[in-house]
């Protein structure tokens, strides 16, 4: 659902990657490893312009042929189907700040891509909004 596929450009002494589900997101590397490490980091950037803005996070397309794809952590994904589920229902952060009772900041940080929230905490904060977190693991 949120499996990102990156194209992968390759230029003289490096690689960039761009992704057609997010135009915003950019990466590049001197490797293709240091590009797929840069490339989740960029995708987290890209997510935080769509809170900004107020908008939907697109769901990933299917992989073409010589596309990537980009994993993004259980963390992660938890917040977007929060923040997806917020904008569903036209909710804004005080929205969410008096429906679960909590401090602004508090809320301010579960939408933050880039914030280390725990798990548990946007786990509670989309049961509250009636939705439950399910985890599965599957080969790599």
């Amino acid at each position: 659902m949120y499996k990102y596929p990156i194209e992968i450009h390759h230029e003289a002494n490096s690689v960039w990657a761009t992704c057609r589900d997010l135009p915003e997101f950019h990466a590049a590397a001197d490797t293709l490893s240091e590009l797929m490490s840069e490339s989740a980091d960029g995708i987290v950037s890209a997510l935080s312009i769509y809170v900004d803005q107020r908008r939907a996070i697109p769901k990933a397309s299917s992989p073409l042929k010589n596309e990537h794809v980009v994993h993004l952590s259980a963390l992660i994904l938890a917040k977007i189907e929060l923040w997806n589920t917020m904008i569903e229902r036209d909710m804004r952060k005080a929205d969410l700040v008096r429906t679960l009772n909590a401090k602004p900041v508090t809320v301010d940080r579960l939408i933050d891509f880039c914030h280390s929230s725990k798990l548990e905490h946007v786990e509670n904060a989309l049961l509250a909004l009636g939705k439950r977190l399910s985890i599965s693991v599957e080969p790599a």
